[in-house]
């Protein structure tokens, strides 16, 4: 079913990452759960209402909730959709994101309105009139809730929208409420028990951790978090495949939503090669890494001289340093500039976000190292917090 809904709904439904795409994914899934949840709200209400049942109400106004969060899918996968603008030059996809994020919040919303009206049921328990129907529409939901988790979160890996995975696990949290709601009135029915608002109280729990998990999961890539160390060790890796490439550093990925990806990286270059040539390498090297991982690199070429003895003594030394202090990942671009009286050793260290030194610290570390081979020498440092994983990782200096 849900390949002949994609097959018949959704245009090139392999080109994941293109906006129009993504956007008919997302249409599809907001129409289905439009529909879908209408339908139980309307039978699930009017079931709960004869009945008396809280916990059918309460359920049946979950689908409801259900059915708000498939109209902001519908709207946000249509606007995460719009190409960029003058005011957002790269596009609306992390619309995308709010979506996840809004859906998360409303399922919470909900239980806690659920939890307050079952500890209310608690308080004042008031017996069931049972009818067939107040086992029959529940069980029937069920079966209708377990294809939608699976469709919605199906859907979510094949795209890798979060917006998706969320409606996905609410329709797993409504499985799990309904069956609770099957499981009090059968209590209340054969047991003679007011078990209503206590097992709407349970369904009420699960929808507020669950909501509370969501809420952090989608939160996370409006926030800015740390880049796939998949796609960093990729990246990584086919950088410095490219001949005439020493060393890589100081690389940042940022996410602007599905497809809108822009990432920047410092690469090492023999400083006695050919200018133009170095620069023809890095142009390559962007349109090729870009087009290979989908996204918009831009590569700041740092020349590094690779044939004068004292600055492969110093760097080496300072390497070697690194190695032993905890938290420091590694050196980079270390350069020498010579005035009259000292010389000036330049370059640049690179911190785990776990150093707990302070850079004072560190400064006099590597100073009283490199003072060692000269007291005319003076360190001049900058440090570089590494967010990526992918710190100095190159080629060994030839």
């Amino acid at each position: 079913m849900r390949k002949f809904l994609i097959k018949t709904f959704v245009r090139d439904p392999e080109n994941v990452r293109a906006p129009a795409v993504r956007r008919d994914y997302g249409r599809l899934a907001g129409v289905v759960g439009l529909c879908a949840n209408l339908l139980l709200c309307a039978a699930k209400t009017a079931v709960g209402l004869i009945c008396g049942s809280i916990a059918i109400v309460a359920d049946g106004v979950n689908n409801l909730s259900d059915a708000a969060s498939s109209v902001v899918m519908l709207v946000g996968f249509r606007l995460a959709a719009a190409p960029g603008d003058k005011k957002h030059p790269y596009g609306h996809a992390r619309i995308e994101y709010l979506t996840g994020l809004f859906i998360s919040i409303l399922i919470f919303l909900v239980g806690a309105k659920l939890m307050a009206d079952s500890l209310g049921k608690i308080l004042h328990p008031a017996p069931l009139d049972f009818n067939p129907f107040a086992l029959i529409v529940p069980a029937a939901a069920v079966l209708v809730k377990i294809w939608l988790a699976f469709f919605n979160i199906a859907i979510g890996k094949a795209i890798d929208s979060g917006a998706l995975k969320a409606s996905g696990i609410d329709s797993r949290n409504d499985v799990a409420a309904t069956c609770a709601v099957i499981a009090g009135i059968l209590i209340d029915r054969f047991a003679g028990l007011p078990a209503d608002g206590y097992t709407g109280f349970l369904v009420a729990a699960f929808i507020l951790v669950s909501g509370v998990r969501l809420v952090l999961e989608t939160a996370d890539p409006l926030l800015g978090k740390a880049p796939d160390p998949k796609l960093v060790a990729s990246l990584e890796q086919k950088i410095l495949e490219c001949p005439g490439v020493i060393g890589m550093h100081d690389l940042a990925i940022h996410d602007y939503g599905p497809g809108r990806t822009l990432a920047s990286v410092h690469v090492e270059v023999d400083s006695r090669d050919d200018f133009l040539r170095s620069h023809d390498i890095i142009d390559t090297l962007e349109r090729e890494v870009g087009e290979a991982f989908d996204l918009s690199l831009v590569i700041h070429m740092d020349p590094v001289d690779t044939k004068d003895p004292l600055t492969a003594e110093l760097r080496t030394r300072m390497e070697r340093l690194s190695e032993t202090i905890p938290g420091v990942v590694g050196v980079h671009d270390l350069r020498i500039v010579k005035g009259r009286a000292r010389a000036n050793i330049i370059f640049d260290v690179v911190l785990s976000p776990e150093c707990g030194l302070r850079p004072e610290t560190l400064s006099a570390l590597f100073a009283a190292d490199i003072k060692s081979v000269d007291p005319s020498y003076s360190a001049v440092i900058n440090f570089d917090m590494d967010y990526s994983g992918a710190a100095d990782r190159g080629k060994d200096t030839p």
